[in-house]
């Protein structure tokens, strides 16, 4: 994984790209360079984006990373098979018998703490019939019962119950229970990995492993920042946007880019002459309103990181807030915000509800922009675009980022 820090306003929005129609191929002159738009296979197109190529020269990806179905089926087995992803946070996991579901790519899971207190995932997927096991998440849930058939499993993942079995032969319930995934915490994230051998080792040496390999040389600038676990979780909101996760990550890495136009509201809230941008980290300072009250939401500095390849944390003033990316399909994603706040203002609830009716304000305007730029990507008129390259620094990286796992997963003897 790589982490970059970054310094923008809190949420997160827009981006560019480009698509042709099938079978077609379209030529554009730009300076010096060529743009050639055309629907090719997956390899040419991972292939179209050229990493090599200096910032201040390079086109931006091809529209069909954006737009084609069989680029975003080969994006989920390049880019979210590989290594330890953030799907969730402790709270919803703190006790004995809490659980909580997702899907990342294909890949359904429910992590749960079984009746002794360890954290466990498993494939969210009966062994019996394939039907779904669990949903949403909840509390003193002392084992999972299939609603189809009701075969029954523990928290451990064993499977207790197979019903109306008389006269099955060759069948060994031990054989049949639910099927495990590695799971860790780090801070206050749970964090899962799809493609490790299960690590037969304790949830603190995982979690160390894990948060390292999450992380890199990130971890101790987040938890001397105050990205820990003394925060409390306050609520969570999931948006559904009409456009590649893509656009949404693109935004966040466009160095504040779209701030001054897209969020007229948050400006002023922020000194965006203080944002100081590198592939690690970036900062800003807070400033005031325009008529010279604090943006004490924002507190007077704010920090942004990016964890490859879809998780977003926000630290500002006494909040955190983490965007989870998750992708739908080609077009479509779903972002999960997380909110938590220092412990001594959770009972504030002007504060809090002022807070998130400012933060919902500008994911709306996101979502606005995100649609809109998506429409963009799949009209015949755009190919590729170029970076800023003052600001679009990071973005540029995590294109290149993406092009590295593509490019493994096509050529993995290179």
């Amino acid at each position: 994984m790589a982490c970059m820090i970054q310094l923008k306003p809190v949420w997160a929005g827009a981006s560019r790209r480009r698509r042709t129609s099938p079978n077609t191929t379209t030529n554009y002159d730009v300076g010096m360079n060529k743009i050639r738009c055309s629907q090719v296979g997956s390899v040419n197109q991972v292939h179209q984006f050229d990493p090599k190529i200096p910032l201040e020269e390079a086109l931006t990806p091809p529209s069909s990373w954006y737009t084609d179905p069989a680029f975003h089926s080969l994006e989920f087995h390049s880019v979210f098979s590989r290594g330890w992803q953030a799907v969730g946070c402790t709270e919803h996991v703190k006790n004995p018998q809490d659980f909580f579901t997702g899907r990342l790519g294909t890949v359904e899971y429910v992590v749960c703490r079984d009746n002794e207190g360890n954290l466990r995932a498993f494939h969210n997927v009966c062994r019996h019939h394939a039907s779904l096991l669990a949903s949403g998440c909840g509390h003193n849930k002392s084992c999972f019962v299939c609603p189809y058939h009701g075969w029954t499993y523990g928290l451990d993942g064993v499977l207790l119950k197979a019903t109306r079995i008389t006269g099955i032969k060759n069948f060994n319930v031990d054989d049949f229970g639910l099927l495990p995934l590695n799971v860790a915490t780090w801070g206050p994230f749970v964090l899962l990995n799809l493609e490790k051998k299960i690590l037969p080792q304790s949830e603190e040496a995982v979690s160390n492993t894990a948060g390292s390999e999450w992380l890199g040389s990130c971890s101790e600038i987040l938890s001397t920042n105050g990205v820990d676990s003394s925060l409390k979780f306050v609520c969570r909101r999931e948006y559904t946007i009409d456009s590649n996760w893509k656009v949404f990550c693109d935004n966040y890495l466009d160095g504040g880019y779209h701030v001054p136009y897209a969020h007229k509201g948050l400006v002023s809230g922020l000194k965006l002459d203080s944002y100081s941008t590198s592939v690690s980290i970036q900062r800003c300072d807070g400033g005031k309103t325009e008529s010279g009250e604090d943006y004490g939401r924002l507190g007077s500095t704010a920090l942004y990181a990016f964890v490859y390849p879809n998780f977003m944390i926000n630290r500002y003033g006494p909040w955190m807030d983490t965007n989870l990316v998750l992708p739908m399909g080609p077009n479509r994603c779903q972002v999960v915000f997380d909110y938590f706040l220092e412990r001594s203002l959770k009972d504030d609830k002007d504060f809090v509800e002022r807070s998130l009716k400012d933060s919902e304000r500008v994911q709306m305007e996101d979502i606005m922009l995100c649609n809109g730029v998506q429409k963009g990507l799949e009209s015949p008129a755009y190919c590729s675009g170029r970076y800023a390259p003052t600001v679009e620094k990071a973005m540029h990286h995590f294109h290149c980022l993406l092009y590295e796992d593509l490019s493994r997963k096509l050529h993995p003897l290179h």
